[in-house]
């Protein structure tokens, strides 16, 4: 990378390093704002609110309409849609220290910060709880990663799709899942990246630790943005997934 562009790199990470820039930049992508309407919202003063937006302009984040209001970029906007996955691992920092997200395809690490609105849950017992339940609340349909057929009868309802990748070596020709039922779609993984429970309404997302353990700590949500991640996802390594089995 040539030195002029390095430059526009850090100058660029400079920017958004502050958190009285990042909130001009929410702030306008959501609306236009004059400037002392700005200053209002975000509780600044007018000379704090003015250098910032003077500093945003001149990284072109940031422009003046011709009525005097301020306004995202189409670069701005682009710029913070991409920053929200570096905040977002940021603000999980101790989390993705100890778990490895390294097995899964570029594009959806790329795409993480989709996730910003999950909330990280530690407790791994009340995580397990949460899957087994959120099988039972399923109505259009209940996909899941595991990493190991499960012991109990699942509360099948009519009219849900079920699906369920586990890993192929625990995945015998013919058979599926302990107290499985007609309707069932099986397929077998040879690498399980990440322990997942999705239905149309709520998702779980659990990564495994460094070591390739899982504890079942992770991302829950019900926000579209983490629905479609984790969907998306899952469809990925469905359609890698062999020995599809329907029992």
């Amino acid at each position: 990378m040539a030195l002029v562009e390095k430059d526009e790199v850090n100058r660029l990470y400079l920017e958004l390093g502050s958190e009285s820039r990042l909130g001009i930049l929410r702030a306008l992508k959501a609306k236009d704002y004059k400037m002392r309407e700005l200053g209002r919202h975000l509780d600044l003063t007018a000379t704090e609110v003015f250098r910032q937006v003077k500093r945003l302009i001149e990284a072109r984040l940031v422009q003046r309409l011709p009525e005097g209001s301020y306004t995202i970029t189409p670069y701005g906007r682009l710029v913070l849609q991409l920053s929200a996955s570096h905040e977002f691992v940021l603000k999980h920092k101790d989390y993705f220290l100890t778990h490895d997200l390294s097995r899964l395809p570029y594009p959806f690490i790329n795409r993480i910060g989709e996730l910003s609105q999950a909330s990280l849950s530690m407790e791994s017992y009340r995580n397990i709880t949460w899957g087994e339940e959120l099988v039972g609340q399923a109505q259009q349909y209940f996909w899941a990663i595991v990493d190991g057929p499960g012991n109990e009868r699942l509360p099948v309802a009519a009219g849900v799709k079920y699906r369920f990748l586990l890993p192929e070596s625990l995945l015998p020709a013919g058979s599926g899942p302990p107290g499985s039922v007609h309707g069932i779609e099986v397929k077998g993984l040879s690498d399980i990246p990440a322990i997942i429970a999705l239905t149309e309404k709520e998702a779980g997302v659990f990564f495994y630790l460094l070591n390739g353990r899982a504890d079942y700590a992770g991302f829950l949500a019900k926000d579209s943005s983490s629905l479609n991640w984790v969907k998306d996802l899952f469809q990925h390594y469905w359609d890698k997934g062999k020995r599809s089995l329907t029992v």
